[in-house]
């Protein structure tokens, strides 16, 4: 491999390493922006400010002299008057999959538990809970504007247990009178993740009236459930997706907000890492306004997420909605409908194809058989390497031919000097065009492996069936496995991840044999061992299951290699070359546009330095 050749293939590296850094959020910016960042979120209202707090407090202590019987005879009388006083009581529902608690006080979900999950630390999987979410429609009745999150509805029952085939409903209702009212009407399923909500209002069309559509505030602060907060933030953010099925999402890696009046919402959603909590309007959402934030000071809540929602009742009056609470495993989503896969963020342009029409369709294959991840990921890697073993045969091919042309390289440089380069390539160019050799041989089959291997940097951090799952030392290979921790270090972090690790020394061992097979020598000979060390500082923190793939990706590099090697003569090859150099050039053949561009630009160059020599 020439030095042109050794240089395109580093920078490919340096490129792959580089755009793998600078995906991950800068702890010089988050420290820098800390904060602004949290005084903007205490100015935004989505996370908590102490003032807040102790209001909050006397807030509770007036609540508190209302549930013991302190009744306002004045308010009474006011719209609504008599929901504005009451006691907050809890009503469960559930089936097979969830739990969730209704709240009196605001008719809303007050928390959602998915039964058959556990957060990292084995405690029960809440997707949120507490007075830090809220679910309301603004109702205005003359001069008064209300928020039916903090008016108090009475419920139909006293909790909902559905299994199997059934399915029932819960009313939570907001009285203005015994003929006028506004119903949440809970239905179930018993299994599943979704619970439907219809929002019917009866009796009220003079007194609330809805000719530009309820306003809906929805916000949650949505708890940490994985190990690494600063992964777990990196993929969390709000999603949604239109009426004309385009789906996008706020930023991943900074306070973001958006405002959408010109298209109709069919869903939006507060997505965490592996988790989501998903609105769906079925007939639509008018205007929209989005909300994410980060307190980078709280180490217990994630993102801090909001929706400000116009919605329009159909002609019976009525607001159709659906809950989804559930994982954001790529083929559970598929099921529910209205394109919620496409929460799994499974890469850009091209790599996103790759993900979804080639390698997940083999994983789900591949997880019919219920083996071990581990074994999955093993077999999936002999897959890809497989399929990609031509090209692999192709690079070393093309490798064995430039270290036979070597010495006859190093004759030429030191016939022609160092001194003129651009003189220096046209004789290599002649030599290589002689033997029929293409100096770019040995990168180009990398560089089409390329999107394949950036592929999978994003398919295995967003793959939900690895959570939790382990493999021999890796208890749960969507995370890290760290073998030793210690103070944080800058670009490293606080641990080590063994998996990480030992695939850097595989990536250097290959580095050395890659080496062995190009020939390169002096400072090309070392400068391949600087990228391995780019990927440990870069994937310490990345899933030990990615980390697992790219160890295998390099064992197996190494069998084909030996098993290439047997079938690549380098005799052979050194006699082959010289055939095509006693071949006469045919003038009829054409060459190659970058070839005789390549050569057009160093015969202007030698033109140029030949004046400034004069």
């Amino acid at each position: 491999m020439d030095k042109n050749t050794f240089t395109g293939l580093f920078l490919i590296m340096i490129i792959m390493g580089a755009s793998i850094y600078f995906m991950k959020p800068s702890e010089a910016d988050i420290k820098k922006e800390q904060l602004s960042v949290h005084l903007d979120s205490i100015k935004k209202g989505l996370i908590k400010d102490p003032a807040a707090t102790a209001a909050a407090k006397t807030a509770a202590k007036t609540d508190t002299a209302k549930k013991a019987g302190v009744v306002d005879s004045a308010v009474l009388k006011t719209p609504f008057g008599a929901a504005t006083m009451g006691t907050e009581q809890f009503v469960t529902i559930e089936n097979k999959e969830m739990r969730l608690k209704l709240s009196t006080k605001g008719g809303r979900i007050y928390s959602a538990e998915l039964k058959n999950y556990k957060t990292f630390d084995k405690k029960p999987l809440i997707l949120f809970d507490g007075n830090d979410n809220k679910f309301g429609l603004t109702l205005k009745t003359g001069d008064r504007t209300l928020n039916t999150n903090d008016l108090y509805f009475t419920p139909s029952g006293t909790a909902l247990q559905v299994a199997g085939q059934d399915s029932s409903s819960i009313t939570m209702r907001l009285s203005y009178s015994t003929t006028q009212f506004v119903d949440y009407v809970y239905s179930l399923k018993g299994t599943g993740f979704k619970v439907g909500l219809n929002i019917k209002s009866t009796g009220l069309e003079q007194i609330v009236p809805v000719t530009t559509g309820y306003n809906l505030n929805w916000s949650a602060s949505l708890p940490k459930k994985e190990k690494d907060m600063t992964q777990e933030r990196q993929y969390s953010t709000v999603y949604y997706k239109n009426t004309d099925n385009e789906v996008d999402y706020l930023s991943e890696t900074k306070d973001d907000k958006k405002t959408i009046a010109d298209k109709k919402m069919q869903w939006v959603a507060f997505k965490q890492h592996f988790f989501s909590n998903v609105l769906i309007a079925k007939d639509g959402i008018s205007k929209s306004d989005f909300e994410v934030a980060t307190d980078v000071a709280d180490t217990t809540d994630v993102k801090q997420m909001k929706a400000n929602l116009v919605l329009m009742p159909n002609a019976a009056g009525a607001i159709p909605l659906e809950f989804y609470f559930g994982p954001n495993r790529f083929n559970t989503l598929k099921d529910q409908g209205y394109d919620l896969q496409k929460l799994v963020n499974l890469g850009w342009g091209p790599l996103k194809y790759i993900n979804q029409f080639a390698v997940l369709p083999l994983f789900n294959f591949l997880n019919k058989f219920n083996w071990n991840y581990g074994i999955i990921i093993l077999i999936l890697t002999i897959v890809l390497k497989l399929v990609l073993a031509p090209l692999t045969y192709k690079s070393y091919l093309s490798m064995a031919k430039m270290r036979v042309l070597k010495p006859e390289m190093d004759e030429i440089k030191a016939k022609v000097g160092e001194d003129n380069p651009t003189l220096l390539q046209q004789e290599y160019l002649k030599l290589y065009k002689k033997a029929g050799v293409n100096p770019l041989g040995g990168c180009l089959p990398l560089l089409i492996q390329m999107p394949i291997v950036i592929a999978f940097f994003r398919f295995f951090p967003s793959l939900f069936e690895l959570r939790g799952e382990s493999f021999l030392w890796m208890h749960d290979l969507s995370t890290y496995d760290a073998v030793i921790t210690f103070a944080k270090i800058p670009f490293i972090g606080n641990h080590i991840s063994l998996m990480c690790l030992l695939m850097t020394i595989s990536t250097l061992i290959y580095t050395y044999f890659n080496n062995q097979i190009s020939g390169a020598t002096g400072q090309m000979k070392y400068i391949g061992y600087i990228t391995p060390i780019i990927f440990l500082a870069t994937l310490n923190s990345y899933p030990s299951g990615l980390n697992y793939y790219y160890f295998l990706a390099n064992m197996l590099t190494f069998a084909q290699q030996y098993l290439i090697k047997f079938m690549v003569d380098d005799k052979k090859i050194h006699a082959q070359i010289q055939e095509n150099k006693k071949k006469p050039e045919d003038p009829k053949k054409k060459k190659s546009g970058f070839g005789a561009k390549l050569e057009e630009m160093m015969r202007q160059q030698q033109q140029v330095q030949a004046k400034k020599g004069k």
